[in-house]
């Protein structure tokens, strides 16, 4: 009787043990839910707002002009396996909504600039490579304060938030290592 108690304890183990690793590859290397924290990407995705992050967008790293991506916002940081397994444990879905905080340098924002680009700023209009930006997902003016031009470095994009005014992005802590990337948005799934 004792036997088949601890067999069954010992079965059951094993799976929740399996179920927990996969979800936890899956969350890691594949795709996880998130929630949006703050106001800078506001015209697309609100405060609040839950989304799936598409992690294989990592694999390959190619990204293009507009995608929205979620980064690690210290860019003199080198990534590590470590840092993407933490970041997944932390910063997931159901781990806000036992918590309600997230590290709060991950952050959403959109690319602008890839490497070799010259970003430049007028008043309210970012040139990229001499020509004015078209960006119809901005809802607001922005207004730039910024006086110089930049060159996107090799292995580096540039990011914008959607609600400049508010946004820290590349205008604050500079171009962003492809590596620093840790997935891309796929899908906002509130439930509103």
């Amino acid at each position: 009787m004792k036997k088949r108690i601890f067999k069954e304890l010992l079965s059951w183990s094993i799976y929740i043990i399996g179920a927990f690793i996969s979800v936890l590859v899956i969350n890691t290397f594949i795709v996880q839910p998130t929630q949006v924290q703050g106001r800078s990407m506001e015209g697309t995705l609100k405060n609040n707002d839950r989304i799936i992050i598409n992690k294989l967008s990592t694999i390959n790293k190619s990204y293009d002009y507009g995608d929205i991506v979620v980064i690690d916002s210290r860019v003199d940081k080198k990534r590590t396996v470590l840092d993407e397994l933490g970041f997944n444990l932390r910063n997931n879905l159901i781990a806000f909504l036992i918590t309600k905080s997230q590290d709060d340098y991950y952050w959403i924002k959109r690319i602008v600039g890839k490497e070799g680009d010259i970003i430049e700023f007028t008043e309210n209009t970012v040139m990229l490579n001499g020509e004015i930006l078209e960006e119809p997902y901005l809802d607001k003016p922005a207004r730039y304060n910024i006086d110089e031009q930049i060159i996107v470095p090799k292995g580096h994009i540039f990011v914008l938030g959607d609600n400049r005014n508010v946004s820290e992005d590349s205008r604050h802590i500079g171009t962003v290592p492809i590596e620093n990337v840790i997935g891309s948005y796929w899908l906002k799934v509130n439930r509103n």
